[in-house]
């Protein structure tokens, strides 16, 4: 079975920059522990929240108001205990919205993926934006997202994104197990 693992936006500027978020802090050891379990045998794909200096200028600046994860800035990179799989990745999408059609071409190129699981930030906003996204590419893939490698902006948000992902028959592992629910 051919399998893939996208890690999407484990960034600087969600963990502990711009954006700071403690449950995002939270995760990073799950994440990376899933990370080294899967690269055997699954197909590695990270993406990147990527924006250019005038990010407060676009639709999304107007709505959130905080400058972040501006290309080649400290905040933009992947946080560093990541930092060793990146070499293991098949690709490293950089996308200026919260879903990547990066992604979709390239999991539409991929032939016979049968598996597709989702981890990162933010669960409510582009974790949720790419299972709905690889859905759609995949329509016959089964498509799951760890709730337990996942944080979002708030519980709530998260738990939110968690139920309209379920009913859109992504599978959601781990849910009330997540490590910042201590």
């Amino acid at each position: 079975m051919k399998r893939a693992l996208i890690v999407v936006d484990m960034q600087k500027d969600f963990v502990d920059g711009a954006l700071a978020n403690p449950m995002a802090e939270k995760i990073v050891p799950l994440v990376q522990a899933k990370i080294k379990s899967a690269k055997k045998n699954h197909l590695l794909i990270f993406t990147r929240d990527t924006h250019d200096p005038e990010y407060l200028e676009t639709e999304e600046g107007k709505n959130l108001p905080v400058v972040h994860c501006v290309a080649g800035t400290p905040g933009w990179q992947v946080i560093d205990e990541l930092w060793p799989y990146l070499a293991d990745a098949a690709v490293i999408l950089d996308k200026e919205t919260f879903g990547s059609s990066g992604l979709l071409d390239y999991l539409r190129k991929m032939k016979g993926i049968e598996e597709v699981e989702l981890v990162g930030l933010c669960t409510d906003i582009c974790v949720i934006s790419n299972a709905l996204l690889v859905k759609a590419a995949l329509p016959n893939a089964h498509v799951k997202v760890d709730a337990r490698c996942c944080a979002g902006v708030t519980a709530e948000s998260h738990d939110t994104a968690l139920a309209a992902m379920r009913a859109c028959h992504i599978e959601v592992l781990g849910q009330g197990e997540e490590p910042w629910r201590e």
